[in-house]
């Protein structure tokens, strides 16, 4: 009914916060570059490209199950868009949203946080080779 309504919520959220990390690293990297040193080097990927990675993950699983819900009608082209909500089950659609929407989110999280865990393993697995290199 309107599960993709809560990942979509998520993903307009995290796009907003993507843009004022970004802000705030882009005002990082100048201050780095005016006392000499490289920014890219101090921090690895940067989080804002991280967040990117949940911003892309939510905004793709949000449009293909808008795309299944459209298919199936239970999205309609005129107000209020929703069947449940036209025909009287807003509590049925309420209780979707509130558990498949929810678990949806909270496992796409997850894999994100998986991603951004592995990632920096490898990110420190690397500088750890890269100081021994430069100690021997």
């Amino acid at each position: 009914m309107a599960c993709f309504l809560v990942p979509g919520t998520e993903a307009i959220v995290t796009t907003v916060v993507t843009q004022v990390v970004k802000s705030r690293e882009k005002n990082l990297k100048k201050k780095a570059e005016l006392e000499g040193t490289h920014f890219e080097e101090k921090i690895g990927t940067s989080f804002s490209t991280k967040l990117g990675w949940l911003n892309k993950m939510l905004w793709g699983g949000s449009a293909l199950l808008a795309f299944e819900h459209v298919w199936h009608g239970e999205v309609i082209p005129v107000f209020p868009f929703l069947t449940a909500v036209k025909e009287g089950e807003t509590l049925g659609m309420l209780k979707e949203m509130g558990t498949a929407g929810v678990g949806m989110a909270i496992l796409v999280t997850a894999a994100w946080i998986g991603m951004v865990i592995v990632s920096n393993a490898i990110e420190k697995r690397r500088a750890d080779v890269s100081s021994a290199e430069k100690e021997a």
